[in-house]
């Protein structure tokens, strides 16, 4: 089980706090809502990552989709305060190197 608020929108960029538990079973949902906020993919997308426990290779590839369409406007995902466990995912699947990860605001 896993939650998506949006926590802040403004011209530029959404503001997104993710918790819980993304894997297959929940994907569906998260990409549905993640989708829906994205819209056209115009805004930055930051993402706050510290109540988030686990994603799986299916979430982690919701994020690459989600990561593209903003591309498509020269936009970016920024991904805040992710546990260790999450951050050494990203780390063994090079995905480090495609999102830009930041410990803290």
């Amino acid at each position: 089980m896993f939650t998506l608020k949006l926590n802040n929108q403004t011209k530029d960029k959404l503001e997104i706090a993710l918790s819980g538990e993304i894997d297959i079973a929940s994907a569906p949902e998260f990409k549905t809502k993640l989708y829906a906020l994205i819209g056209d993919g115009k805004k930055d997308i930051i993402l706050f990552c510290n109540g988030l426990k686990y994603i799986d290779s299916t979430g982690l590839g919701i994020l690459v989709g989600a990561l593209k369409k903003v591309k498509l406007h020269q936009r970016n995902v920024y991904i805040y305060q992710l546990r260790d466990n999450i951050k050494k995912l990203f780390h063994i699947t090079g995905l480090d190197m495609v999102f830009i990860l930041e410990e803290a605001v």
